[in-house]
């Protein structure tokens, strides 16, 4: 049996049962050892960031923003903190289940930590050298400190709610991003959510700032198979493949773009990733994907950025 066929149903198996998420992150962490902060996990997330705080200077004019959300904080808070050290003073990060913990903490502020004194940190964030001393400070005294605590003196706030009807009020934020997550939630979850973010994100030079990634996520721990594997499956098949613990909603690049067209969302800058045409033609699709362009299907990875800019 394939590795990615296994990993399937022992996640569509955990789905069913009570503290589901908690039993996926121990499997996780204990059999694929999936959820290690790694030192290529951490890289992409502080790489996202970088991209983040790059794309809301470019396109509000500010260097760093104020206010901002993460949608879908995960087991380890890199792009928060991030922003942390790039000077931000409010940081939400909000999630659907509680995933952090006091132990996660320290490990990703001691690979800030690292990542510094090995002088590679800076090769991607601007930092506050004030922000940075406080981190070593945190440190030293984390085993006297809560996780409430500890996420005070990181400015953030760590919100466990529904993302479609969030407690912050309108106008609010100013840079709202989210780190391949997009994927993980179908359309009918999505649109509310991405509503909800036009509600609350600054109504002048607000900007949003998602990655997306398109590949098949059962892909990065199978290498028997490719990132366009389950592109095979019709709807009703992969609905007895994919598990809510880590869902996949298979959407294409097209698919997001409709999204935000529909919404009155604009896209000032989109960057995405070509993917590999060869090994997408020797899949053999599912009648739902055989309509798009090859270019648009083999799409793997997106970046879509947004300038709110309501009051002009």
């Amino acid at each position: 049996m394939k590795k990615w066929i296994l990993k399937a149903i022992i996640q569509k198996t955990i789905s069913y049962l009570p503290f589901s998420f908690r039993l996926n992150f121990f499997f996780q962490k204990y059999i694929t050892k999936g959820v290690n902060l790694t030192d290529e996990f951490f890289y992409d997330k502080v790489n996202h960031a970088s991209e983040h705080l790059k794309g809301f200077e470019n396109c509000s004019g500010k260097k760093v923003p104020e206010s901002t959300l993460e949608l879908g904080t995960g087991w380890y808070p890199v792009v928060p903190v991030c922003f942390y050290l790039a000077g931000s003073d409010k940081i939400y990060s909000v999630d659907i289940s509680y995933h952090l913990s006091k132990e996660r903490i320290d490990t990703t502020l001691k690979h800030f930590i690292e990542s510094f004194n090995q002088g590679l940190l800076e090769n991607y964030i601007s930092i506050q050298k004030e922000r940075l001393n406080e981190l070593n400070k945190i440190i030293e005294v984390i085993n006297n400190l809560t996780l409430s605590e500890i996420l005070e003196k990181l400015n953030i706030v760590y919100l466990v709610e529904d993302a479609r009807k969030l407690t912050l009020p309108d106008d609010s934020i100013e840079l709202i991003s989210s780190n391949n997550t997009f994927e993980h939630i179908y359309p009918d979850i999505l649109i509310p959510i991405l509503q909800e973010f036009k509600r609350i994100v600054k109504k002048k030079k607000g900007v949003m700032s998602h990655f997306i990634d398109m590949s098949d996520h059962f892909a990065h721990f199978d290498m028997s198979i490719t990132i366009y594997n389950f592109l095979r499956f019709s709807d009703k098949a992969w609905k007895r493949i994919d598990n809510s613990v880590q869902p996949q909603n298979r959407l294409r690049i097209n698919d997001y773009r409709r999204i935000y067209a529909d919404l009155l969302l604009p896209v000032t800058n989109e960057s995405y990733r070509e993917g590999d045409i060869n090994a997408l033609k020797k899949v053999k699709l599912d009648v739902r994907f055989k309509d798009i362009p090859l270019k648009e299907l083999a799409t793997s990875h997106c970046q879509f950025i947004s300038l709110i800019n309501a009051l002009d």
